[in-house]
């Protein structure tokens, strides 16, 4: 590693090597010799006079890149496509004449882009499928267990850990539905020629309409894809490259909203992050557990989700046919949004597998507030026990203000229970006093919820996509 030059974190410390390997220079140059030949192929299939020998020539060389030939050659002619069509040449000096035959520089490029994204998005679903169903795991085992609930951050209705991890594979679930209109609507750029009129193979067929639509449907068939945009200038509609980055950053919104919750209930020490045994959580304070794979979900989420802006702006600028302001941009854009998310989701996977709950600390903040919430209840029950509804109202509402001074101005536990239950006012017994304030009986259909939504949307989903489950996560750093 060369440490006096930067290098970028996300091939360094966050993405996985196999999504790094799609938007590889040699996975990019590889892709191209690829469309070369099937252009090529496609030509002579349709009458052209393009050899045997010359078709044989490129493939024999279709995986040996010359690179140190391409990278003298673009320093002269300023242009990546001319640069590897010469350094092919070169080597398949036979098929050197009919090499990009009637192409432009976007049938190598902008193909090849969309054949990455394709495989960039199928890599990101099996770890979001995987996800799915790990997380779907955790819901189920603690479908049961009560936690308080939280609205604007302050103590609520109580749920349960598994109803709360639901809410987190709700948003999951959205993105895979998304995620699944993106892949199964991929359309290559196609043979459109120049200004995306064909014009050029309209010249080499003579004016043959028919074997140019042909030419088009041959490539497609060669390179596994059933259909191309039926217009194009001479880019796909960067509109595309919206979408792709709008559905990322859904996925990122995601795994942001569940990385903070867990940073929250960290700090309430009621579920935690793994820590490793070696790890430091602070450089001056060694009792430190900080949350560290959860903030750095939150940091490398932040970055994905600012991407469709300029998304939107790359689409909404293109003038005409083509204009190349787009260009340097898609070399970072793009890649990086799914080196991003590779990293986001490797955080994901390794939090979701290894999720710390404390049960005990989660019962103690539920039964500093659960007297509170009981007080319903309990007033119901003591009226019907004989009891004078707008008295036990007011002697609640005194009792609940003088326990609430007691835990907040003096730290002590909530006693309103032990108050009303030595109160003669309210004829309720101690036990049933214990069963009013039972837990279970404030967190609804909670428990329910979970089986329910597992068995309805999460596991027909993992059953359509079990091809996709298996997903390892690695994290570097």
């Amino acid at each position: 590693m060369e440490h006096n030059l930067y290098e970028n974190p996300l091939l360094t410390r966050y993405a996985s090597a196999e999504m790094s390997e799609v938007f590889s220079d040699q996975n990019k140059i590889l892709l191209w010799r690829k469309l070369w030949i099937a252009l090529a192929e496609s030509e002579k299939e349709l009458g052209l006079e393009i050899t045997d020998e010359q078709i044989a020539d490129l493939k024999k060389y279709k995986n040996d890149i010359n690179w140190e030939i391409a990278q003298e050659r673009e320093k002269i002619v300023r242009h990546d496509v001319m640069a590897q069509v010469y350094a092919y040449g070169e080597q398949a000096k036979s098929a050197k004449p009919i090499i990009h035959l009637g192409a432009t520089s976007c049938y190598v490029t902008d193909n090849a882009e969309i054949i990455m994204i394709h495989k960039a998005l199928e890599i990101t679903k099996k770890k979001l499928i995987t996800l799915i169903d790990k997380l779907s795991k955790f819901a189920l085992k603690y479908k049961d267990l009560v936690t308080l609930g939280f609205t604007h951050f302050q103590a609520a209705q109580p749920t349960t850990v598994g109803k709360r991890a639901t809410l987190w594979l709700q948003e999951l679930v959205l993105d895979c539905q998304y995620l699944d209109f993106l892949i199964e609507n991929i359309k290559l750029r196609g043979v459109k020629g120049t200004t995306g009129t064909q014009a050029s193979f309209m010249s080499l067929f003579n004016g043959d309409n028919e074997k140019v639509n042909q030419l088009e449907q041959l490539v497609l068939k060669k390179l596994g894809y059933k259909s191309a945009y039926g217009v194009t200038g001479q880019t796909y509609t960067r509109k595309f490259d919206y979408s792709v980055l709008s559905t990322l950053s859904m996925i990122a919104q995601s795994a942001y909203k569940f990385a903070n919750d867990l940073r929250l209930l960290q700090h309430l020490k009621e579920l935690e992050e793994p820590f490793e045994q070696g790890q430091i959580g602070s450089s001056a304070m060694a009792y430190k557990r900080n949350p560290m794979r959860s903030e750095r979900m939150c940091a490398l989420s932040r970055f994905v989700i600012s991407l469709p802006v300029n998304a939107s702006i790359t689409s909404s600028t293109q003038w005409f046919e083509r204009t190349l302001d787009d260009s340097a941009n898609k070399r970072i854009v793009i890649p990086q949004a799914f080196l991003a998310i590779d990293g986001i989701l490797n955080l994901y996977l390794n939090i979701s597998e290894n999720i710390v709950v404390y049960e005990n600390v989660i019962k103690k903040h539920l039964d500093a507030e659960l007297p509170f919430m009981a007080t319903e209840e309990i007033l119901m029950e003591c009226v019907k026990n004989g009891g004078d509804r707008q008295e036990l109202h007011e002697k609640i509402r005194q009792h609940s203000q003088m326990s609430a001074m007691e835990v907040k101005q003096k730290g002590k536990d909530n006693d309103l229970l032990q108050r009303i239950a030595n109160d003669p006012a309210f004829k309720c017994e101690k036990d049933n006093l214990k069963t009013l304030t039972d837990a279970k009986r404030f967190s609804g259909r909670a428990s329910h919820q979970v089986t329910e939504f597992y068995n309805n949307e999460i596991k027909p989903l993992i059953d359509r996509n079990k091809h996709y489950l298996g997903a390892v996560s690695k994290v570097e750093v």
